[in-house]
């Protein structure tokens, strides 16, 4: 079957924006694949370039080598069949939450009455379903979450991109974002690249967890299967021994990178 997503020798340089004569290489040799259907997390240090992997796999950033294809064809410019959730707020404030999510069917020519219909009923699948008339700043963090959710996966993608999407949630509302998400992937089935600096997170949630090492120069040093049973409780499944042994593994792996790149972090400042 052809992967969803595949960045295959990619690398990504850039002018250093405090040394503009000086370059570097956030990223180099990354192969990632992401199969239809497959939900696959990439775990890493602090500024090792995940980020950057997301914003090529969304046609947002062109590599400096490497390429990018989905479903087996050339990605050029902006991935149309790829959904993306910033870790930013990214709610117009001067829209309701309906108008929210709304806006994406509106920029793609949906009939007003349609956008509407299809906006209402993915709000009714986030819970949000009495809260249309709610502008941002009239919602919690987690209701602002759904509703950003509501407006990624009302265009149906083929892919969804999500960047740190709960990250800036109190725990409890985290894990009942991180069962809904995983509710709504099991009904549809869509390929995810999730970015996540939480191991825990990154585990209940995948099927694959990648593990980047520190940067500059970034690169995958472990690719990790989740064996776990699905449906899962993200809450329930930390306590269980598979879970307990796969975070070891990867921790293993993950745990010399942290510290590399929090001694990169402490030069720095």
């Amino acid at each position: 079957m052809t992967a969803a997503l595949t960045l295959q020798d990619v690398a990504c340089t850039f002018t250093d924006k405090h040394n503009p004569g000086q370059r570097y290489t956030a990223v180099k040799d990354v192969t990632l694949t992401v199969g239809a259907g497959e939900f696959v997390s990439v775990v890493g240090p602090t500024g090792c370039g995940k980020s950057t992997l997301l914003n090529v796999g969304a046609g947002l950033l062109t590599p400096s080598t490497g390429s990018v294809t989905v479903f087996g064809e050339p990605l050029k410019g902006i991935n149309k069949r790829a959904g993306y959730m910033f870790q930013a707020e990214s709610l117009m404030p001067w829209r309701t939450a309906l108008a929210n999510v709304m806006a994406g069917l509106e920029f793609h020519g949906v009939p007003l009455a349609q956008a509407r219909t299809q906006a209402e009923e993915w709000l009714r699948r986030v819970g949000l379903g009495g809260f249309g008339d709610r502008f941002p700043h009239q919602m919690s963090g987690g209701m602002r979450k759904r509703v950003s959710l509501a407006q990624t996966l009302v265009l149906d993608p083929d892919i969804i991109l999500m960047d740190e999407p709960f990250s800036a949630l109190d725990i409890q509302t985290r894990q009942l974002m991180e069962n809904e998400l995983l509710a709504l992937w099991q009904a549809k089935k869509k390929a995810v690249l999730f970015i996540t600096h939480d191991l825990d997170e990154a585990i209940a949630m995948s099927d694959r967890v990648v593990v980047l090492s520190a940067g500059p120069g970034s690169h995958p040093i472990g690719d990790f299967v989740i064996d776990i049973e699905r449906p899962r409780d993200v809450a329930e499944v930390k306590m269980t021994p598979r879970f307990i042994a796969l975070h070891k593994a990867i921790w293993s792996v993950l745990r010399e990178e942290v510290l590399k790149g929090y001694q990169q972090q402490l030069q720095a400042a």
